[in-house]
């Protein structure tokens, strides 16, 4: 599976893409980074590595924790890195970083 890239800077933007989502149940996956640790740095730059510049796929919204610390509350984010992945209206978590790069094919 192929993912399109989406970095997201402001709060609302996310809040309008989950308003959104919830009507047209389309599948999606947000991630939540924080710009000082390792881990997700690497991890950012492999999923940059590999689907930047990608037009097809399931969008993949990047959320820093620098930029919007208030969206972390939205799904109990208390660890980073955290994907979420919104598939059929079910939500899945995964706070595990072997699990995540195993998910995102990186």
């Amino acid at each position: 599976m192929k993912y399109r890239l989406q970095f997201l800077k402001k709060e609302n933007d996310l809040n309008k893409i989950l308003a959104q989502q919830k009507v047209n149940k389309t599948n999606m996956s947000i991630l939540f980074v924080s710009e000082w640790d390792r881990w997700c740095q690497n991890l950012t730059y492999e999923l940059k590595k590999k689907y930047d510049g990608t037009e097809e796929g399931e969008k993949l919204y990047i959320v820093n924790s620098f930029d919007m610390p208030h969206s972390f509350v939205i799904y109990g984010s208390t660890k980073v890195p955290h994907l979420v992945r919104l598939k059929k209206g079910k939500v899945k978590s995964e706070f595990y970083l072997p699990n995540i790069y195993k998910q995102l094919k990186v």
